[in-house]
């Protein structure tokens, strides 16, 4: 019983020792900055101020702490795809706050219709900016010391690492030492001889790619605060015929970063030579659009010459590290305004915004100055428009269009007289007629006056009031301008993230010791073990590569004999971990 109780004691000492050495092996492998580990005694002294910042720091800059500032930064991003922000769309802003009146005083308190300038935001960005550069500077200088140091030299009982194999030749111990630095070398081990065995290791570029993942984080991150501190967009709808400077005042709306000085815009400016739109006729994919192309001409600088070119979805035009995109197309009616003496008042083409797929659209055509009453007496005129390119004909549904391409235009008008309201000072929408400070042109059964016409059509206006023409329709298209700087760093940062992750993930620091030592009986007992970072089935399938090859060199003693038989025991055939030999 005394015999069988010292067994278990042995054992378990045994156990105890194997944790050990395992331990201390792995913290041989790693090069992550070593957390110190607080005293658990009963009197722990109460921690000065100085204590708690490196607290606090130590805790900031850890790993698990950077997963989840990352974590809440991707959390943090939901609001701002979901709900509509000033910096994007201002009138997709109010929409929102009228149709959602109890919500809106909630996220305006939370800035959620600013979240990527929030306070919140800001502060998660700004701790995990400094998260990471914690993280990586101990760790780089940690892995520089790796990389300049040699392999470790072999443990005392390489029984307990996880792959082992052993067996007996009759080549001499330097000889076989020789032919393991060879074999070794030759699968780009690092490798050096230390007393009776062999180190070797290899895998660096594990703890390299975990490095480069989390410098690409960092360069993805000031990428993508250069790119909105020192960022320009403007939007420029432009009719066939017409051209943009890129000057302050041509644009339709303009949005820079805070840093950005607008007297630095490139000087270029471009004509909309021609609009090309052609949509797929018949199917079910009829009305899609198979070309859709912008031509112009433009010219870079005061005096630049000119040039030709095509604005397509996705391939934008180029202009002194500016770029101008197509994002919209739509069309806008020619029409001609007369006064009662039938003297040409306006001709115009007006653009009207679409409202749905096949280009149905809608605006306001707005007189504001040179038309006078039947009376002499200067006023405006307003018209609310309804516009389809291809009208299903009277009797035959709504008036909305059946089709994108102008196969049969039709142009819906209701007229109004009185104050536009232009002269208050106050911004007003194009696009919409405000009535309030008009009268309606009544038809002779009193109703408002509105008719619907084909091109080379008009309206009467009452009582002789003058007409408007329907001349014909020009096309639009609508321009988003841009200069945003880092986009290229923030391309670069996300393909070496990637690459580094996929390094960290795929690739396995491992170390190698072959031990060649003469026997009691004159014959070389080789020893060859593995110890991985993590835990592989490929260390023992590499490890018995290895030891083909070495076996070749080192072949196994004829009259030599171990517990597995004649040959080398295969580190996939070897004993459990621990196990004697």
């Amino acid at each position: 019983m005394s015999k069988s109780n010292s067994a278990e004691t042995r054992q378990r000492e045994d156990e105890r020792a194997q944790g050990s050495a395992h331990g201390a092996a792995g913290d041989r492998l790693s090069t992550a900055p070593r957390e110190e580990r607080p005293d658990t005694g009963a009197g722990v002294p109460a921690m000065s101020v100085i204590g708690w910042v490196r607290w606090f720091w130590r805790q900031l800059t850890s790993m698990r702490v950077a997963l989840i500032l990352l974590f809440l930064l991707s959390l943090g991003a939901i609001p701002g795809s979901l709900i509509p922000q000033n910096s994007v769309d201002d009138m997709k802003v109010q929409a929102f706050k009228d149709q959602h009146t109890t919500l809106t005083p909630v996220y305006e308190k939370l800035q959620l219709f600013d979240v990527y300038s929030s306070v919140w935001f800001s502060a998660i960005y700004i701790l995990l900016f400094v998260s990471l550069i914690g993280c990586i500077v101990p760790r780089t200088g940690q892995f520089v010391g790796q990389l300049r140091s040699r392999p470790p030299g072999a443990p005392k009982r390489l029984t307990r690492l996880p792959a082992y194999t052993t067996w007996r030749t009759e080549a001499e111990p330097e000889e076989v030492r020789e032919a393991a630095l060879a074999v070794l070398r030759k699968r780009r081990f690092r490798t050096h001889e230390v007393d009776d065995a062999v180190a070797a290791e290899k895998g660096y570029l594990r703890e390299a790619g975990n490095l480069v993942f989390h410098i690409a984080l960092i360069v993805m991150l000031v990428a993508f605060a250069s790119g909105q501190l020192f960022k320009f967009e403007g939007g420029k709808l432009v009719v066939e015929g017409d051209g943009f400077s890129n000057t302050l005042t041509q644009y339709d709306d303009y949005k820079p970063g805070t840093l950005y000085d607008s007297d630095s815009l490139a000087p270029f400016s471009f004509v909309l030579d021609d609009f090309v739109g052609t949509y797929e006729k018949s199917g079910p994919q009829r009305g899609t659009p198979r070309t859709f192309e912008a031509r112009v001409t433009y010219s870079e600088g005061a005096d630049g010459a000119e040039r030709k070119g095509v604005i397509k979805v996705n391939e934008p035009l180029v202009v002194d590290g500016t770029k101008v995109y197509l994002i919209a197309h739509g069309y806008a009616p020619v029409v001609t305004v007369r006064d009662g003496e039938g003297k040409v008042v306006s001709r115009s083409a007006v653009p009207l915004l679409p409202i749905d797929n096949n280009i149905t659209s809608s605006g306001a055509i707005k007189v504001m100055d040179g038309y006078k009453d039947k009376k002499g007496v200067k006023t405006q005129l307003g018209f609310k428009a309804f516009f389809v390119p291809t009208f299903a004909g009277h009797g035959k549904g709504q008036m909305f269009s059946q089709f994108p391409g102008l196969d049969f235009p039709v142009l819906a008008l209701s007229a109004y007289q009185g104050s536009l309201g232009v002269d208050s000072g106050l911004a007003q929408n194009v696009y919409q007629l405000d009535t309030s400070k008009m009268k309606e042109f009544k038809d002779e059964d009193g109703e408002l006056l509105k008719k619907m016409l084909m091109p080379g059509e008009k309206l009467d206006l009452s009582d002789g009031a003058g007409s408007i023409t329907f001349e014909g329709v020009e096309e639009w298209a609508s321009f988003q301008i841009s200069q945003q700087p880092g986009t290229g760093w923030a391309l670069g940062g996300a393909i070496a993230a990637i690459a580094g992750l996929a390094g960290s993930l795929f690739i396995q620091r491992r170390r190698v010791w072959v031990r060649a030592v003469r026997g009691a009986d004159g014959v070389t007992v080789v020893e060859m073990a593995g110890l991985g970072r993590s835990e592989s089935a490929k260390l023992p399938e590499e490890l018995g590569d290895l030891l083909a090859a070495l076996v070749t060199t080192a072949p196994v003693a004829t009259d030599a004999t171990n517990e597995a038989g004649s040959r080398p025991v295969h580190p996939a055939e070897a004993p459990a971990e621990g196990a004697e030999k």
